[in-house]
């Protein structure tokens, strides 16, 4: 994972294959799992962590793992060639710090489409979101997995209450793309 601000973000596997172009998606893999968030914004970066540590523990095989740090439409493609997407971010879910909420499809787009912003990343999510519409490549199955936010500060260290959170929250997304799987 790259923590660098203004950096190309790292994609698992590789987004460049040698024509220069996205690297196709995996065979195996139907998930696509986007991890958004500035690691160097102590807990802005709760999304970027959450997705190194499923990535870890599924193995790189599971789903099709992206740090997303701050967005960019250049992951459409990779929504494309979706049949599910779990998207993970520090958001005011309006919760203790550290509490983590799953929203799945038109429960996303509700939580996204409120008129109160939640997350710094939400309105490219959306943006995001509504050009997959318009191409017609939005996955059915979606969900966002948001943990409230103590602190975004300058710092590269999770607060308290989010780092506790974590292993909660990885053993939510496992099981959520575990039974993606399966169906």
């Amino acid at each position: 994972m790259t923590s660098d601000v203004g950096q190309e973000r790292r994609v698992y596997p590789p987004a460049d294959n040698d024509a220069g172009g996205p690297a196709p998606f995996c065979t195996h893999a139907s998930s696509l799992v986007l991890g958004f968030g500035n690691v160097l914004l102590c807990d802005d970066g709760a999304g970027v962590q959450l997705l190194g540590r499923v990535r870890s523990e599924l193995g790189e095989v599971a789903a099709h793992f992206i740090d997303a740090g701050t967005l960019s439409f250049s992951l459409l493609p990779y929504m494309e060639a979706a049949h599910s997407m779990l998207v993970f971010d520090a958001a005011n879910i309006g919760g203790a710090p550290g509490t983590i909420r799953l929203f799945e499809g038109t429960a996303m787009d509700r939580f996204l489409t409120s008129t109160r912003r939640r997350s710094v990343h939400e309105v490219g999510l959306i943006d995001l979101l509504d050009m997959a519409r318009l191409q017609d490549c939005l996955p059915h199955r979606r969900a966002l997995l948001c943990i409230q936010p103590e602190r975004i500060e300058w710092s590269e260290t999770l607060s308290v209450p989010v780092a506790e959170a974590l292993p909660e929250a990885v053993r939510q997304a496992s099981a959520l793309l575990r039974r993606w799987e399966s169906a």
